[in-house]
């Protein structure tokens, strides 16, 4: 029989759902009298309680059971039987006009999209293309000596200056009132570094041991202590101990101690550049993919399901939530989020993941054994153990699914990139890496 869809809206769909009441009601009674069978009553013994006192106790839950069984299969029959793609949940409601012997019900939902995919032959892409230079190799090695760098106390009457740890005693108030996290004694820290907002590094800076200062320190309008941001505090600011840096020399002893397996220089900058050369390789990978799917984006025409976009955004909202309670948040799991914080991070996700459907389907831009695999070795390529990891993500369906998504998503971009004008574009290390200013 021939399913009647009714359109209401651009993807929203009606059709209209009869039962008939024998069916139902024979289900009822087939899984009462299986209950009977095993359902426990005070005064009877197991498996003698008769059908009617089953009937009155659970008749009303084991129907509403069976209506919902029945409804969802016969509107899983009808969107098959009309070749429709369901989005979301559709929304069921009884008619109370329905035809004797029968029980009707409408169901409203939406359907997934046809998508447009215009000719990307004249969308313009900008593809970056970067080089681990010998100074970015240079400027890690300079972090990994500060990582290492040890202190030693300077003269009495040496002045603080930039890279000197100092241990300082201070206190701060606000309009002659005391605040919290506002005094502290025995403080280190690096002068010229940014531990400490500017205005307080520059007083400390020039003062020698047993000297003591007072000075204005405006709290910034986003300071994270909201008692005190956009205020301004007096501090008074003792130092006690000024300590001058000393950094390793570079040489095989430094090489050593970070574990180079040859113990030389040359290895240490050949693993510093291997290590870039890979975070470059991601950094880029993820830059033109993006400028990819944004081309794609603008050459495609589709309308969005509602449900779609309403799980996404109940996803984010749930992910949201999960971070604030990471991050201590009491009662993070209830946080009022509002939708719209999410609404178009939600329509993106939800465009581009028909989009990138429709084109995966369209030129058989699937995910390969052997591409999975290559991308795995890669992941894995700089920990302790590659193996490990390797069998890590093969152990799991779900990393797997993560790593297969990332998969297509590169033969996506690629495909995108290989139909249209790309423009070149050579940046810096430090442009790329966001290390700029």
């Amino acid at each position: 029989m021939a399913v009647n869809v009714e359109t209401l809206d651009k993807l929203e769909r009606k059709i209209t759902l009869n039962l008939p009441l024998s069916a139902i009601q024979g289900e009822v009674q087939n899984r009462l009298k299986r209950l009977a069978r095993t359902v426990k009553m005070d005064g009877f013994r197991p498996g003698k309680v008769p059908l009617n006192v089953v009937s009155q106790r659970y008749g009303y839950s084991v129907q509403y059971e069976v209506l919902n069984d029945k409804v969802g299969e016969a509107f899983s029959q009808a969107a098959n039987e009309a070749q429709l793609r369901v989005a979301g949940q559709p929304r069921i409601t009884e008619k109370q006009d329905a035809p004797e012997g029968e029980v009707c019900f409408d169901a409203v939902f939406e359907v997934y999209p046809e998508v447009k995919i215009g000719d990307l032959s004249d969308a313009e892409v900008e593809k970056l293309s970067a080089e681990v230079t010998e100074s970015a190799i240079d400027r890690t090695v300079d972090i990994l000596r500060k990582q290492r760098r040890s202190f030693a106390q300077r003269a009495l009457d040496a002045a603080a200056k930039d890279g000197d740890r100092v241990t300082v005693d201070f206190e701060g108030k606000i309009d002659g009132e005391p605040f919290e996290g506002g005094k502290a004694e025995d403080f280190q820290f690096l002068v010229g570094e940014g531990q400490m907002l500017k205005e307080f590094e520059d007083a400390v800076r020039g003062m020698k041991p047993g000297e003591s200062k007072t000075f204005p320190l405006a709290f910034p309008e986003e300071y994270h202590g909201k008692d005190v941001a956009g205020k301004t505090a007096d501090f008074l600011v003792t130092v006690k101990k000024i300590e001058a840096a000393h950094l390793p020399e570079v040489n095989d002893a430094l090489a050593k101690s970070l574990g180079i397996a040859d113990g030389t220089v040359e290895g240490l900058r050949a693993d510093i550049k291997k290590n870039l050369e890979r975070e470059v390789k991601f950094r880029l990978l993820a830059r033109n993919k993006q400028a990819a799917m944004d081309a794609l984006l603008s050459k495609s025409e589709l309308d969005l399901p509602n449900a779609s976009v309403q799980a996404e955004i109940d996803r984010l909202r749930e992910a949201a939530r999960a971070d604030l309670k990471q991050r201590g948040m009491k009662d993070a799991d209830k946080a009022d989020i509002p939708s719209e914080v999410f609404r178009d991070q939600a329509e993106r996700r939800v465009r581009l993941g028909l989009v990138v459907a429709e084109l995966v389907k369209t030129h058989q831009l699937h995910a390969k054994p052997e591409q999975l695999k290559a991308h795995i070795d890669e992941l894995a390529a700089s920990y302790e153990k590659p193996e490990d990891v390797v069998r890590w993500y093969f152990g799991d369906r779900q990393r797997l699914a993560e790593v297969e998504a990332v998969v297509i998503e590169t033969n996506v971009a690629d495909y995108v990139l290989g139909q249209a004008k790309v423009k070149e574009k050579a940046v810096s290390f430090e442009e790329l890496m966001g290390q700029q200013g």
